[in-house]
């Protein structure tokens, strides 16, 4: 790991793990991009890439034939000679939209500093980074721009934001403010992304890049069920384990853009930051503004490589607190058992069977609160509803701790429902624009973190809460998305700023809870999946994958999720059939052989599973137990994609030490008089010998990996007896350990 800067060549060399990323300060003073990939010699002169040709119907900037419309860059302006779409854009007291930032100065430090509000990933101590800071200036506008690199020792990682600052004693608008900006050479790519909706999240999407615009986004105030805030060029013969990919993932919740731009000369451009739509931020004398974090990682080795840097830097240097490195409950949740219709009776009996499973968690979901028996009241009013629970949360939790559980609690707090007290006291504290409708969705509104005393009322009721029980599980839902976006408190010239401040609100409101509470694990959610982003993941180490509990469904959303954050982010439970979201019947088995690959947990009616149900979820729970930590803080392989026509999927764990191994293979539909498969894996030690188990064959690494594991046989019509895999949506797991 080093930064190194030559004087002589006004050249900056990051070298992160097994990543070079080097660019230049121009003669004009802009920074001209040079090249990211694979490690290169620190002494190699690289100006030669940035290639200066007069050519027709080009505008020359300050130095003759220079055309910035043909020089990658760092961070591009506009109004010049560049006719790209822009990192940053301002309109000063003037009118004009021009700036046009040239190299100051720069200082290297070891170390990372925190983003002041902000989720960023982070260091435990200085000597695992260090971060290059490039002051920009613009001497008209009097605008100065703090450009941000780190790099990582132990990952192939660059993290870039920026920092705006006005130094004049005019106001600056900020109409565009992205948080990164590269430019490659060629557009010899596919675009991937993530993309669905609700019950369906983050499925992988690939393209080939074309001329012109290509973008996903999120304008809902939240990083959104549709967009993921990822994307991943790769090269033509890139896969999951071979080739090229170059990643961008936004550590951030609330409104983005990541965009890709291809000119006429097949110059490709990608930048990511805060949604310029409908944005504005005023920037007065001496205010600054501070973007997200970018996270950029370099793979030389496939999606499947990208996606283990992702994975261990997430989870390791981003995630924090006390449930960071440890493994999770295995929990059941009512919600799916009783919706709104329980008592404590029946919470209890359901706890009773959990712990006579093994099960170590029991989450009370939504409607305890209020006058909550259905979705159409009582957001805000977090006092409990004692006609369901007459004896109080407190009294409810000790039951279940008395049963040898810990007991979790359901929130929705950043939401309010006219019908409640909270609102009818504070009619004014929900987004709303004055003599407009306020639209409703779930009979709720979305509170106004935007202001100060809104934020720290929402602490204060969420603190009463977790002060008066013994709760160790929070999970934190999130099910309206922004419509009619105003404020009440903002003046009309920082109206645009307010889904940002909201972000900035909340995080600020996750940040006190989550350091008052230390030893609650906190669950994000979102209608699901609806804000699984990195931003989340600082503050809370696990979000609600999806709604849909599907099993078969479930093979996609995981596999997809699985792109960018690691398993020990994923929430996975076992559900009733037919499955609520879909109404498909799949065995136990495989329900619980797809959640096996997240946390664990079950949310069902447990007191109504037969006799030979309950004894598979003992199995299966005692299994789970077993493999949780290598299942949690492994190294995930992606062996076969759901996505590529297949009717199967494979995935696998390995622990860092390679001794050991956990698989699964999942075939949605059954094939008639099947063909004989062997399925290849990947990450084993090719030296040792592995036992699976329940096996008596021994298996070389080297033979998993090259030659492969045979398949279950499948029912071809002939006696199925001795089959395990019969009819759709079968399964099955392999658990693999060393031989010493």
């Amino acid at each position: 790991m080093a930064i190194i800067y030559n004087a002589e060549k006004k050249v900056f060399h990051l070298q992160a793990k097994d990543t070079s990323y080097v660019f230049e300060i121009l003669n004009t003073g802009h920074l001209g991009h040079l090249y990211w990939g694979k490690k290169v010699k620190a002494d190699l002169d690289l100006t030669h890439l940035i290639r200066e040709q007069s050519r027709k119907a080009f505008l020359a900037s300050e130095q003759k034939e220079l055309s910035l419309d043909l020089i990658p860059q760092e961070y591009p302006t506009y109004g010049y000679t560049d006719f790209r779409q822009p990192a940053y854009q301002v309109k000063l007291e003037n009118g004009s939209n021009i700036s046009n930032l040239k190299y100051l100065s720069h200082e290297i430090i070891a170390g990372k500093e925190r983003l002041e509000g902000l989720p960023a990933t982070y260091v435990e101590d200085s000597s695992e980074a260090e971060t290059l800071k490039v002051t920009l200036f613009d001497e008209v506008a009097n605008l100065k721009v703090v450009l941000s690199y780190t790099v990582y020792q132990d990952f192939d990682v660059i993290a870039r934001s920026a920092r705006f600052i006005n130094e004049g004693e005019e106001n600056i608008n900020l109409e565009r403010a992205l948080s990164t900006s590269v430019d490659f050479r060629d557009a010899d790519f596919d675009f991937l992304h993530l993309s669905g909706a609700w019950s369906r999240e983050r499925h992988v999407k690939k393209r080939p890049l074309e001329q012109g615009l290509q973008a996903i986004e999120s304008t809902r105030g939240a990083s959104s069920l549709q967009q993921n805030p990822f994307i991943a060029l790769t090269r033509k013969d890139a896969d999951e384990h071979h080739g090229e990919v170059y990643g961008f993932s936004f550590v951030y919740s609330g409104n983005f853009l990541a965009q890709v731009q291809v000119n006429s000369y097949k110059q490709t451009r990608v930048t990511m930051g805060i949604n310029p739509f409908d944005f504005n931020w005023l920037l007065e004398p001496n205010e600054t503004f501070q973007t997200p974090e970018a996270v950029m990682v370099y793979s030389d080795q496939g999606l499947n490589k990208m996606s283990q840097t992702y994975h261990k830097l997430y989870r390791t240097r981003l995630a924090r607190g006390k449930f960071r490195d440890k493994v999770r409950p295995i929990l059941i949740n009512n919600w799916e058992a009783t919706y709104f219709d329980f008592d404590e009776d029946k919470i209890l009996d359901i706890a009773k069977d959990g712990k006579e499973l093994g099960l170590e968690l029991f989450v009370l979901d939504d409607g305890w609160f209020g006058k909550r028996d259905d979705d159409s009241t009582s957001l805000g009013d977090w006092f409990v509803d004692e006609r369901k629970l007459p004896n109080g949360l407190g009294s409810l939790g000790k039951k279940i701790n008395d049963l040898g559980m810990e007991f979790g609690l359901w929130f929705e707090p950043e939401m309010i429902s006219p019908e409640s007290e909270l609102y009818r006291a504070h009619p004014d504290w929900c987004i709303h624009v004055p003599n407009r409708t306020r639209g409703q969705a779930r009979s709720q509104l979305v509170l106004d973190l935007s202001r100060e005393e809104v934020c720290d009322k929402v602490i204060e009721m969420v603190s009463d809460i977790l002060d008066s029980a013994p709760i160790t599980y929070v999970k934190w839902d999130m099910n309206r998305n922004m419509t009619q976006i105003g404020s009440a408190k903002l003046p009309a010239q920082r109206q645009r700023e307010l889904p940002h401040r909201y972000m900035l609100g909340l995080y600020r409101i996750l940040e006190e809870l989550t350091s008052r509470f230390p030893d609650i694990l906190f669950e994000s959610c979102a209608s699901g999946g609806g804000r699984f982003d990195p931003g989340m993941l600082y503050y809370m180490p696990q979000t609600w994958t999806s709604d849909d509990t599907d099993a078969v469904e479930r093979l996609k959303i995981q596999y997809g999720t699985s792109m960018v954050y690691p398993v020990s982010s994923m929430g996975a439970h076992v559900s009733a059939v037919p499955n609520h979201q879909l109404a498909r019947v799949t065995p136990l088995k495989t329900r619980g052989n797809v959640a096996m690959f997240g946390n664990f947990g079950y949310e069902l009616d447990l007191t109504k599973l037969t006799v030979e149900e309950k004894e598979l979820v003992k199995k299966q729970v005692a299994e789970y137990k077993e493999v949780r930590e290598l299942v949690q803080q492994g190294e995930f392989y992606r062996l076969v994609s759901p996505f590529e026509g297949n009717n199967d999927t494979a995935w696998m764990v390995v622990s860092e030490d390679k001794k050991e191994a956990y698989v699964g293979f999942y075939k949605v539909l059954t094939e008639p008089n099947a063909p004989y498969y062997t399925l290849t894996l990947k990450g084993l030690d090719p030296e040792k010998n592995y036992r699976i188990k329940g096996m008596d064959k021994i298996y070389g690494g080297d033979e998993l990996m090259y030659v492969g594991l045979n398949l279950p046989k499948l029912f071809n019509g002939a006696a199925p007896s001795d089959l395990d895999m019969i009819g759709d949506f079968q399964s099955t797991i392999w658990r693999l350990q060393v031989i010493e």
